[in-house]
């Protein structure tokens, strides 16, 4: 549980200097913590390290799976270090930094890093006590998603409903044949997910160290083409065939006529309930073996969730359902004793989703970015109406940069109040500091500060456009660019604040 003031950086693994074309959990990861403790930052937010889909934009919010990691982020260097790989399988593998992940070209790199990795594993048998370890502690997904990873890929990656029916269904026998049949390709994904966990423990025991603590990223929502959906089927509402009769969204509102569509399989919560919720249990626990604190996207549908009939092309149709939110929550609750959990409540969020996060103690978010609307002194967002037990962001990885959105987007309603809020005119090139300071000063226990806003960048450096799949999830820092003056400058601001 959230208690001291704080403050922290949002910065994905993938947006980190490398030369293996993504950001990883190696060297510039443990520098991007020293930066953290020189700067007086007690968290670093990241955005969900599940694996991504090319097919899907490589969106971090679009994976399948809730459980496993993403092999684009290990690290080369780290393999070397631990013995995996020789120096000189290195050689060659630079991809030039320009500022961009280049995902294509980084997975290839980590696949064949991965292979060698393991083809060495087993000539001698490395750590075989602490692989074995591994696989029995996560085997309630490992294996399952290891065999779904190799049959998507005999299938020509096309979506598990679309199988043969044996494996469709997941009958027994046909799988216990595929696992022996395909027993070398379904040992690399083991291996590669021990790899990753090996290393992301090295970090965190870093990190720990330095007195940095991590805030991970939960989608409440899982894909239809997950290996979630194909083991756990029941806990969804699909019909006889296995196919979605009801997908999620948001109805229509200001913004959009149609609402949204986002056409992932809604939850069973009966059955969940019938239970005792020990998918979401074991889900919430593996991802607080990762990180300190995490952040659930959308957590209102754990009150109410939009149920759109899966024939529906747009969101018009469909309708709140209620959700037994209370007692997945208790249920948490007795397994975990304090819940260290931040309710991500932007937008319109009714009574039942505030009294839902009061029960339970659970933060709720304000966006700085969102403060200066039409009659902004009633706004949530203000920051003279925060609430102490929340999390203030600058902005989110789905806006623009706070110079970006200066320099592109504001609005002469919002230009007019921000000025008058702040009682003079404010120079663009001061605005992210600005408005650090305003999130550093507030009320919220902590503050969240992406590292392309500490940075003053515009929207060249924009993370995400929501409802758009192209150009998204690529920015990169640069080598250097997190200097010795910035830190001692979000230092001073940090001990300013009282955080």
């Amino acid at each position: 549980m959230i208690k001291e003031r704080a403050s922290g950086i949002l910065c994905h693994i993938s947006s980190l200097p490398s030369s293996f074309g993504v950001g990883d959990i190696g060297p510039e990861a443990f520098k991007f913590i020293d930066f953290l403790a020189r700067a007086g930052q007690k968290y670093w937010q990241i955005l969900p390290l599940n694996p991504t889909d090319s097919a899907l934009g490589n969106s971090p919010y679009s994976s399948f799976s809730a459980f496993a990691f993403n092999i684009l982020f290990l690290s080369p260097e780290a393999l070397v270090k631990d013995g995996f790989l020789n120096k000189e399988a290195l050689v060659g593998m630079d991809v030039p930094e320009d500022g961009q992940v280049h995902y294509d070209q980084a997975l290839t790199l980590k696949q064949d890093i991965l292979t060698r990795a393991y083809e060495a594993y087993k000539a001698r048998r490395f750590q075989l006590r602490d692989v074995e370890a591994f696989y029995a502690q996560q085997d309630f997904w490992l294996h399952d998603y290891a065999l779904f990873v190799v049959l998507k890929r005999k299938f020509s990656n096309v979506s598990w409903a679309a199988w043969p029916r044996e494996y469709r269904d997941r009958d027994a026998g046909a799988l216990v044949r595929f696992a022996a049949e395909e027993a070398e390709a379904v040992g690399r994904e083991k291996f590669g997910q021990y790899l990753f966990y090996r290393q992301w423990m090295g970090l965190q025991g870093y990190a720990s160290a330095k007195g940095v603590g991590f805030v991970g990223d939960i989608p409440i929502y899982v894909n239809y083409d997950s290996v979630d959906v194909w083991v756990h089927s029941d806990l969804f509402k699909l019909d006889k065939k296995k196919d979605p009769v009801m997908v999620a969204g948001v109805p229509p509102d200001y913004f959009s006529e149609d609402g949204q569509r986002w056409g992932n399989p809604v939850y069973d919560w009966a059955r969940l309930e019938q239970t005792h919720f020990s998918w979401w249990v074991q889900r919430i626990k593996h991802n607080l073996a990762l990180f300190d604190v995490v952040r659930i996207d959308h957590f209102r549908a754990f009150a109410q969730c939009w149920e759109i009939p899966a024939e529906e092309l747009t969101a018009k149709k469909g309708k709140w359902c209620d959700v037994p939110g209370v007692a997945l929550f208790e249920t948490l609750q007795k397994e975990i004793q304090h819940l260290p959990i931040i309710a991500e409540d932007l937008g319109i969020i009714t009574p039942d989703v505030d009294a839902l996060k009061e029960q339970f103690g659970l933060p709720g978010m304000r966006v700085l970015l969102f403060a200066f609307h039409n009659e902004y002194k009633k706004s949530r967002d203000l920051p003279d109406n925060y609430v102490p037990f929340s999390i203030v962001y600058t902005g989110t990885h789905d806006n623009n940069t706070i110079r970006g959105w200066y320099d592109h987007d504001i609005t002469p309603v919002e230009k007019k109040n921000l000025v008058e809020y702040m009682k003079r005119e404010i120079r663009p090139n001061e605005i992210c500091r600005v408005y650090i300071e305003m999130a550093q000063m507030s009320a919220s226990v902590v503050c969240v500060v992406p590292v392309q806003d500490l940075l003053g960048f515009g929207e060249e450096a924009r993370m995400n456009k929501p409802s758009t799949i192209k150009g998204n999830w690529q920015w990169r820092l640069n080598s250097g660019a997190l200097t010795l003056g910035l830190a001692r400058y979000l230092a001073a601001q940090t001990i300013k604040a009282g955080r």
